[in-house]
């Protein structure tokens, strides 16, 4: 048989003492339980949708819209750009402001280096894509 109010190896031999025991440790229970209410989508998972079932009398029933929920899920899948005017962590500010220093000139050839074909790369260009065998010829 075993002793409900054992504490530490030792066992309590009085009944009020074993009451009092348990009655600490129902009240400890008691202080760390939190009774939620409220059930709601966590804002920042996917919502993954599933099929409903041909047949099913009451998927196919027709619900009104929750304004309210479906602007939550639009928020949460908006951009950190778009949702946030400020970031919101250390990481989130390397490219957070993303607009370009310079602006891109595509004719300003300092920034940009095209791929220029003289007579001779135009040749090779044009047998390595026919599909030459040996490139270094």
């Amino acid at each position: 048989r075993r002793d409900l109010g054992a504490v530490g190896g030792r066992a309590i031999q009085d009944q009020v003492h074993q009451n009092q025991f348990l009655r600490e440790q129902y009240l400890q229970e008691l202080r760390m339980q939190k009774l939620y209410t409220e059930y709601h989508v966590n804002p920042r998972r996917k919502v993954h949708t599933i099929t409903r079932k041909p047949m099913s009398w009451h998927d196919n029933l027709e619900e009104p819209e929750d304004g309210k929920f479906l602007n939550l899920v639009h928020h949460a899948a908006q951009r950190p750009r778009k949702r946030y005017p400020e970031t919101q962590t250390e990481s989130q500010e390397i490219g957070w402001e993303a607009e370009p220093l310079v602006s891109p000139k595509r004719q300003d050839h300092r920034l940009n280096h095209f791929r220029v074909y003289k007579d001779i790369t135009l040749y090779k260009a044009k047998l390595w894509l026919l599909g030459e065998k040996d490139h270094r010829k």
